[in-house]
């Protein structure tokens, strides 16, 4: 039996996203919480399905445990989350960080749409900077991490962390942090709050790109992060990771799902609301970013 601070962890890659998604497990309750899962999307089509979701919520059934948290790291650009669908079928909270009331605020004066709320709906749960929760007997505890996005949190369940998109594998660096709202100087503060947790910690990446073609993985330790980490290794300054991003992130194109991503994400995974057709739709910005 492992010790009440080592919580199991299961993870699916979302080959489409790249997407990591974890199952945390308390192995004492068998309660467990889910982190930045994926609802499958054909963007061409515009249809939706849950495959991937249908492997993690049979994970949870097959193996008897209790769903208390779908807990989601910030508003994601790049996959739809499958959060309602989850808990339709398997119960559980959905929750995110507090300030993601600023991020709604942006997209809906992008998208010029007064159904996307401001208000933290419908997250069941809006953390703060400190706030802890429980997964069965396991206790996690919720950094604020912005810098990706003014949203972003940690999360850390024993000696794991899940850190969202803050930062990727060793050998790929960072997030890029020209969205609405990022700030690469921010960026450099929250990785340095990450790298003052016990250098065993175990750290879970939500994406990994596999460069040079490797295998996908999305799990370090903070020392090979320290160590390691080809963007913001110990010993990179503020100013000089700040110059990195500003200029990399200026040759990145936008991702392929931001603009049907962000209107779903902002509203816990929830679609937009039908029309008077019965139909849902999503928005498309012309010349506006």
């Amino acid at each position: 039996m492992s010790n009440c601070s080592e919580p199991l962890v299961q993870t699916w890659f979302h080959a489409a996203s790249s997407t990591a998604c974890h199952c945390i497990v308390d192995p004492q309750t068998r309660h467990c919480a889910v982190v930045d899962s994926v609802l499958d999307f054909d963007q061409a089509s515009g249809r939706t399905r849950t495959e991937f979701a249908d492997a993690v919520a049979a994970y949870i059934e097959q193996h008897g445990l209790t769903l208390d948290w779908l807990l989601e790291t910030h508003a994601h650009a790049d996959h739809l989350s499958a959060a309602p669908y989850l808990k339709q079928r398997c119960g559980g909270r959905i929750a995110i960080g507090e300030h993601i009331r600023t991020v709604q605020g942006v997209f809906r004066a992008l998208f010029n749409d007064p159904t996307i709320p401001v208000d933290g709906s419908p997250f069941d749960t809006l953390f703060r900077d400190g706030d802890t929760f429980a997964i069965g007997a396991l206790q996690g505890r919720v950094m604020h991490t912005p810098g990706h996005t003014p949203a972003c949190v940690v999360y850390v369940v024993g000696d794991a962390a899940f850190v969202g998109d803050t930062l990727f594998m060793p050998d790929y660096g960072t997030a890029r942090c020209d969205f609405p709202g990022g700030d690469a100087a921010e960026l450099y503060r929250s990785v340095q709050r990450i790298f003052a947790l016990p250098p065993q910690t175990r750290l879970y990446m939500c994406h990994d790109y596999m460069p040079g073609g490797r295998a996908a993985r999305w799990s370090c330790t903070v020392a090979e992060q320290r160590d390691g980490n080809v963007q913001i290794h110990a010993g990179v300054d503020e100013a000089a990771f700040v110059a990195f991003r500003r200029q990399r992130d200026a040759t990145l194109s936008m991702p392929a799902l931001l603009l049907p991503s962000v209107q779903v994400n902002v509203r816990a995974g929830e679609l937009p609301p039908p029309e008077s057709n019965g139909v849902r739709y999503l928005k498309l910005p012309l010349n506006a970013l």
